[in-house]
């Protein structure tokens, strides 16, 4: 007995090394194969030079998009010339951090595809990159993860169809985190991104690529996803403009949903696609090539509304609310300074401004999106790690979901005298591993009803205080990396309007100085606990780093939203 015990052992331990051997040797031909693909594209780019001995890279890759794109219609520059000078400039920027997942090969051929067109369309010639997980055929879309390894995609997503359509040339699929759920930059295949402002920093997730390469200036228009905070995170970490959309102003048709496929089934929190950009003109060019008869024929379920060039281009004033703290996760000093001077600014250049305070925050959080997540306590999250190699990043929101809910229960019993009862941290630990499992249908349904309900109540203060938009904080300075896994309930400023399904947007208003540093040396958060401190660790050493703020507007209306982000934009700069 004890001879075939030992043996059982034996063959126990000899499946687990075969099984991990697999799988370190898929990763090793992931990371061949990006390797390959970029040295494919060093002799591209040598190729070129060769050929063009004079480009002015530098103005190239200075010019706005719509002054690029204006250029590239009256033929003052050649698609090919700008690709190229654009692929140079991403192979030195993802040397530097680690931000491609892959470059698009096909790009050449794309290129040759819209010079034989008759018409040009809104983005002709301009070099775009996608986010990992966004349907490109021919390529993996991993989310990070090494089950996703062995399938390539079969057909390209809804959104490359049409920005292909618009002459758009996609030349590269950029880094996320393990499994989306993040706002780091890191997984177990092809690394861990890093802010090209500072290298301790992360550069935000999911879309951390996309703000890793745009930033750098490898990329001039990119596309990201947002179900928490995943366009705007990046973008305030990177110092961009992003834009979330209402849920299904773009189509997500072929895009791997990872976080909604798996966690809700119906999900009543939804993931939305958006452009990120060095500009807001950036992101409205983008947002009018995209709402096009071309989008609406091939994804019937996008309601056919053009971009109303009108509302973008309105100089009406407008009544602006703000708030420069929703009560339950409180910033940094310079996040909210940055929300304070806008403010200020708005209110000179002729806006009204009114106080608004979001209501039942901590509700919203742990009852409302945190539960549309976590209602299995964790399982089907879990269930993605089975067989992978788990990030250094995700190491602490995994072994939370890992502990028996027994144990977890009486753990927050232990922590309920440490800390104080509303605290994000206690809130994240009872609610997300205990109280937020749905155990029936009917609890389920229950759950999307209180979301709908809470959505109306949001709605009607709006209505009442007469608002046409929102100013409020967005989470920043850029973290260290590794910071932004121990801290996933600070995301309470963006998560809030993927719960009402707003649109909303971040603009890049000012950086942090040393006065903001000496500031944070006095920040205490709620409770001055070992989390608080830890948010204030995350932030240290940011001098210089963007500081944004979030615009928002109510659903549907995505060109009020931009137009309000000109503004502060517009305002910032002056100053």
């Amino acid at each position: 007995a004890l001879a075939l015990l030992c043996g059982s052992a034996a063959t126990m331990a000899v499946w687990k090394w075969l099984g991990k051997q697999q799988i370190q040797e898929k990763m090793e031909e992931a990371q061949r194969t990006r390797d390959q693909g970029v040295k494919k594209m060093e002799k591209a780019v040598q190729h070129f030079r060769e050929q063009i001995s004079h480009v002015q890279t530098g103005t190239i890759l200075s010019l706005p998009l719509v002054e690029l794109a204006r250029r590239l219609q009256e033929g003052s520059l050649s698609p090919e010339t700008v690709l190229y000078t654009y692929i140079e400039k991403a192979l030195e920027v993802t040397q530097q951090t680690n931000c491609l997942r892959h470059f698009i090969l096909e790009c050449e051929e794309q290129l040759q595809e819209i010079q034989s067109r008759k018409e040009k369309g809104l983005l002709y010639g301009i070099p775009i990159s996608i986010k990992d997980h966004i349907g490109h055929k021919g390529h993996l879309s991993t989310c990070g993860l090494v089950q996703f390894l062995n399938s390539l995609v079969q057909e390209d997503s809804v959104l490359v169809k049409v920005l292909k359509r618009q002459g758009a040339i996609p030349f590269a699929l950029t880094n996320v985190p393990q499994s989306l759920f993040s706002y780091d930059c890191s997984n177990a295949i092809f690394g861990q991104t890093l802010n090209p402002f500072n290298h301790k920093k992360s550069p935000g997730g999911s879309s951390g690529g996309e703000g890793a390469l745009i930033a750098g200036g490898g990329s001039i228009l990119g596309i990201g996803s947002d179900i928490g905070g995943s366009i705007r995170l990046p973008s305030s970490f990177c110092g961009l403009c992003g834009l979330k959309p209402t849920s299904n102003r773009l189509s997500v048709w072929h895009t791997r949903l990872l976080k909604v496929d798996v966690y809700s089934p119906p999900s009543p929190v939804l993931c939305a696609l958006g452009p990120m950009a060095r500009d807001v003109d950036s992101l409205a060019l983008c947002m009018k090539a995209l709402l096009c008869e071309e989008m609406f024929q091939l994804d019937p379920t996008v309601p056919p509304i053009p971009f109303n060039e009108e509302v973008y281009s309105s100089s009406a004033p407008l009544r602006i609310g703000y708030y420069d703290t929703d009560g339950y996760f409180p910033l940094p000093p310079c996040m909210r300074r940055a929300v304070c001077e806008t403010r200020d600014a708005l209110r000179a250049a002729g806006h009204e401004l009114v106080s608004f305070a979001p209501p039942r925050i901590h509700y919203v959080m742990t009852e409302l999106f945190l539960k549309t997540f976590f209602a299995d306590g964790g399982r089907a999250c879990l269930d993605l790690f089975t067989g992978n190699i788990v990030d250094p990043g995700l190491k602490p929101q995994v072994n939370c979901y890992r502990i028996p809910t027994l144990v977890k229960k009486l753990l927050a019993l232990i922590l309920k005298p440490l800390v104080s009862p509303c605290h994000p941290f206690l809130l994240k630990f009872k609610n997300v591993t205990v109280v937020s499992i749905c155990r029936s249908v009917k609890e389920m349904w229950k759950h999307q009803h209180q979301i709908m309900v809470y959505r109306t109540e949001f709605i009607a203060r709006w209505r009442e205080l007469k608002m046409d938009v929102i100013l409020c904080p967005v989470l920043g300075p850029a973290f260290t990396t590794g910071y932004p896994g121990k801290l996933l309930t600070a995301i309470s400023s963006t998560m809030l309007y993927n719960v009402l399904n707003f649109p909303a947007g971040v603009v890049p208003v000012s950086t942090v100085t040393e006065a903001d540093e000496e500031e944070l040396k006095l920040y205490r958060g709620y409770c001055d606990d070992p989390w608080d401190r830890t948010l204030k660790q995350a932030v240290e050493g940011a001098v210089g780093l963007p500081v944004a703020v979030q615009c928002v507007a109510l659903p549907w209306q995505e060109e009020l939203c931009l137009r309000f982000m000109k503004e502060v934009e517009t305002l910032s700069r002056e100053k």
